[in-house]
């Protein structure tokens, strides 16, 4: 028997539309439905994230899929941190009509509430979640639940979330407006889910044992509604709306206070409710990724491979979805070894180097992705996630930091961009993203347009040799599947180059990112092909046989 929702309110993400007080409700696939539930008051010296335990199972009827999510404590439901609202959000992946077979807690005015709650899914046009794609080369490219597939490059906002930057001064923006700047140029958006160097000068993410805002990350087990459902919310929120990719670093970036949610010292060291809490409000977003810890291995407090480990395990039995979910290596050398042998949670691997040229930026990714001894590839996405901040702060320019995205592409793998003009100083800090300044973004858009309208990258890994370029020089670099398509990126000039073309017709395009400019240089030709590069620091040449 379907009961009456009587406080029950659907929100759906891509809407804002709200429905209340009825018995079924219409959600799109891949959107997000937020269903709100009557529990025990809870006041701000309770620890509800903790001791409140919610999960609700969805059941698909027309093929009997069952997806079980957890719930949350979220306040009064408008952003006070006091108050009775627990909520489930959850994410139908298949149309047809989806029932709450199940509601179970460990308070009793939550237990089996909403249970027989009826959802009608409906088709949609959104993508939905990120997925390694297997059957692409390699392993090494997100598909989406649809199929398709986009090129990612991101950009860094670490403390955006607070809307303040150095000594307390309000950045003049605000997260909505930098979410959506950003959509206009990237795919990804990363930030800390805290104020970290950056904070708000009254607000902060946690309450203290006494029920008082605090900026300690022992205190992760005590998350103020009022953060996450004004702050952390509208920005995963405002992202969802506009198919970015909400990157959400747990711990970091770089402040003892900001870096200290995972070893939750306040809770004797057990990290598990903030990782459920994590999961069960931002695990059901198709657009969420989590990072556990920026740089985790090199700023203090640091984490061994085996705490980072130990945490992704228990994150990854919460989240019900294919979330994409990570750790930022700080080292020079890569993706550690040690996370070889330990057992496997993250679905890619995410490395730092700061790099400014093709060939380099192109070797890195390649590298992390062949392993340690290069025996048994890893076969899993691979980000760099600092490969160029563009200001003084790295003495990276515009030139460098574009050339280096087009190097992580050649490689086989994602970049992510940033604006520095002085040491822990700019928008890669805290937002207000601003075009003009970060003016790399410009170039890095048609970059990643030109690569989702032109080539078939799922298809394509890195080829250092090809009898088809015989004498190409070092500086460049390719994809290729071999026969069919081949992608060469160079940013050095060079003469007499030579394309033995396999059989078939082909077309011949040359991409200048610099410049944002495409030239067509043959179409259906055949054999041999002599072609030169123009004095500049990132040029695309794109090889594709014509089918048939």
């Amino acid at each position: 028997m379907i009961l009456l929702l009587g406080m029950l309110l659907l929100t759906i993400a891509i809407g804002p539309a709200v429905v209340s007080g009825a018995e079924s409700a219409s959600v799109p696939v891949y959107a997000v439905t937020e269903i709100r539930f009557s529990g025990p008051h809870q006041t701000e010296q309770d620890c509800p994230t903790r001791d409140v335990q919610l999960q609700a199972t969805f059941r698909h009827l027309p093929s009997a899929t069952e997806i079980t999510v957890h719930g949350f404590f979220d306040g009064d439901g408008h952003g006070a941190n006091a108050g009775n609202v627990f909520v489930v959000r959850f994410c139908p992946t298949l149309p047809g009509e989806w029932r709450i077979v199940s509601v179970r807690s460990t308070a009793a005015e939550l237990n089996g509430q909403h249970e027989g709650v009826m959802l009608t899914a409906t088709d949609s046009a959104l993508h939905g979640f990120w997925i390694p794609d297997e059957s692409s080369s390699g392993g090494r490219w997100y598909r989406r639940s649809d199929g398709s597939h986009q090129y990612i490059i991101g950009n860094t906002h670490y403390t955006f979330l607070s809307e303040h930057g150095p000594d307390g001064r309000p950045t003049g923006s605000s997260i909505a407006a930098d979410v959506t700047a950003n959509a206009n140029f990237f795919r990804k958006l990363r930030f800390g889910i805290q104020g970290g160097r950056c904070p708000h000068p009254t607000e902060q993410p946690w309450l203290d044992d006494s029920g008082q805002p605090t900026a300690d990350g022992n205190y992760a087990h005590r998350p103020a509604p009022a953060w996450f459902h004004l702050r952390v919310d509208l920005a995963v929120q405002t992202a969802f709306a506009h198919d970015l990719i909400a990157d959400l670093i747990l711990a970091g970036p770089d402040t003892s206070d900001s870096r200290t949610t995972l070893k939750a010292r306040h809770n004797s060291g057990d990290p598990t409710a903030y990782l459920r809490y994590i999961a069960a409000r931002y695990g059901s977003y198709p657009n969420v990724w989590v990072c556990l810890c920026n740089e985790y291995d090199i700023k203090n407090p640091a984490y061994t491979q085996s705490e980072i480990a130990a945490a992704g395990v228990t994150l990854r039995r919460f989240l019900r979805y294919s979330t994409p979910l990570s750790v930022h290596d700080g080292s020079q050398i890569g993706w550690a070894a040690e996370f070889d042998t330990l057992p496997q949670w993250a679905d890619h691997q995410i490395i730092q180097r700061k790099l400014r040229s093709i060939a380099p930026s192109a070797d890195a990714i390649s590298a992390v992705w062949r392993g340690q001894d290069g025996s048994s590839p890893r076969r899993r996405p691979t980000i760099n996630d600092e490969l160029s901040y563009q200001g003084a702060g790295d003495r990276h320019q515009e030139s460098d930091t574009v050339a280096a995205h087009l190097g992580a592409f050649l490689g086989g793998g994602y970049g992510t961009t940033g604006e520095k003009y002085g040491t822990k100083l700019g928008q890669y800090f805290w937002g207000a993203f601003d075009a003009r300044k970060h003016t790399s973004a410009e170039r890095l858009r048609w970059l990643r347009e030109t690569i989702d309208r032109d080539i078939q990258f799922w298809k394509l890994s890195p080829q250092r040799d090809s009898p088809v370029f015989p004498g190409l020089p070092e500086s460049f670099r390719m994809l290729a599947a071999p026969g069919e398509e081949y992608v060469l990126g160079s940013d050095l000039p060079a003469s007499g180059l030579i394309a033995e073309l396999p059989p078939g017709k082909w077309n011949i395009v040359r991409h200048d990112v610099s410049a944002g400019q495409t030239t067509v240089l043959a179409s259906g030709i055949s054999g041999r092909y002599i072609f030169s590069t123009p004095e500049n620091r990132a040029i695309l040449f794109h090889f594709r046989r014509l089918q048939p």
